[in-house]
């Protein structure tokens, strides 16, 4: 099968148990074409999204085969230097057609595709703009997404303390006991107790995660991400086969942050990836919570700069947070002005092309464009900063990260 063919019957046959409603032909064609253009970019990929808003994503699909062949096109709010950029990005992975191992993947997995024109689309996404996920891959029950008001993001440090994933089960099991669902990413540590927590109780869960659903990471949370997918979903907007990298994970955050009504931070160090999470819901207006620590932890230390650099509300006990989520009188207004997101929390295209490379293999500079979903030109500019930087190492072979 030609994976880029957007004939219905080819479409039809793609997206096979994949799907619940069979739809016309144009309706089959569309959502077809965004599972095609969910393993061609990246996460949060603005230009491919305003792509698809204009020229729908079938039709997008094609500009960008004719672009390859040599032939430009125009398209609305989309300036000609970002679309021959983003041209430049999806091209790599044109030729290796991963719709054709994603779909098989999924199936095998029992994973269903939702794209916004469904039922179960959960809204809350579209506050993210031209940064929402053009489709999403669900292992589980899908209408558990239509569940999720209100509902409560739980997140923290992943080497918790004792005491951070005490207080993480202790919110969990009180507001998924109470009806209020649990939304996380299903990593170690604070991730883990608050999704086992509400489990114990038979609450609703929900677990995001930066790879393809039907790859348990990490692998030591195989039998809890089973048990999530049985009594709730286990999420992810990358196709199945896809794997999980710092920029993923970063990009994960905001579909935490977006789906949930609140997001409260149980653990954090002072850099801590949890700290990414809250500052996207900060950007959302959504309310953000943070649980104090001992001054001596550094393992709180970055609850305590939510507290008292970004009037974050201090939370001890699910009654507050069930404030934050509108079940009291507390003003949750966020703020205006930067939030922090140097150090690890960084987003940037730095930590793309690091996440393509090896430290064993060398690889070529058009392998590294298609695993970073960046164009060649970029990926170059980047690997010579990189190299600057001691980071990465060049040979006749290729590149490879430093050790």
């Amino acid at each position: 099968m030609n994976a880029l063919d957007l004939r219905p019957d080819t479409a039809r046959s793609a997206l096979s148990g994949l799907v619940r409603r069979r739809g016309s032909d144009d309706d089959v064609v569309e959502r077809y074409a965004r599972a095609l253009w969910s393993t061609l970019t990246e996460p949060g990929d603005g230009i491919a999204a305003h792509v698809i808003a204009h020229e729908g994503a079938a039709h997008g699909i094609r500009l960008l085969e004719g672009w390859c062949a040599g032939v430009q096109a125009a398209v609305p709010g989309v300036s000609d230097a970002d679309f021959v950029a983003g041209c430049k990005r999806w091209a790599p992975r044109l030729a290796a057609a991963p719709i054709s191992v994603m779909a098989p993947a999924a199936r095998a997995a029992g994973v269903q595709m939702i794209v916004p024109a469904d039922p179960s689309w959960p809204h809350s996404l579209d506050d993210l703009g031209m940064h929402a996920p053009l489709c999403l891959w669900v292992r589980g029950d899908v209408d558990a997404l239509n569940r999720l008001q209100p509902s409560v993001a739980l997140v923290g440090a992943r080497a918790a303390t004792g005491y951070g994933e005490l207080v993480a089960a202790d919110l969990a099991s009180d507001l998924a006991g109470s009806g209020v669902p649990i939304v996380s990413g299903a990593a170690y540590g604070i991730d883990g107790a608050a999704h086992r927590a509400a489990l114990a109780v038979g609450g609703l869960t929900v677990a995001l995660l930066a790879g393809g659903v039907d790859r348990a990471y990490p692998a030591g949370h195989a039998d809890l991400l089973r048990r999530i997918a049985d009594n709730g979903a286990v999420v992810s907007e990358v196709p199945c086969g896809a794997a999980p990298t710092k920029w993923r994970f970063l990009q994960r955050n905001r579909l935490i942050a977006a789906l949930s009504d609140a997001t409260v931070v149980v653990e954090a160090g002072w850099r801590s990836g949890s700290l990414n999470t809250a500052g996207h819901a900060a950007a959302l207006s959504r309310p953000l919570g943070a649980v104090p620590g001992p001054i001596t932890s550094a393992a709180s230390a970055g609850c305590h700069r939510l507290l008292r650099e970004y009037d974050a509300r201090c939370v001890t006990s699910a009654a507050d947070v069930r404030e934050l989520i509108g079940r009291g009188g507390l003003d949750t207004r966020q703020p205006a002005g930067p939030f922090p997101t140097h150090g690890e929390s960084a987003t940037d295209d730095r930590s793309r092309v690091r996440d393509a490379l090896s430290t064993r293999t060398w690889r070529g500079t058009d392998d590294i464009a298609q695993r970073s979903g960046m164009s060649r030109d970029d990926v170059e500019m980047i690997l010579g900063f990189l190299r600057l930087d001691g980071e990465v190492r060049s040979s006749a072979d290729g590149w490879r990260r430093a050790t």
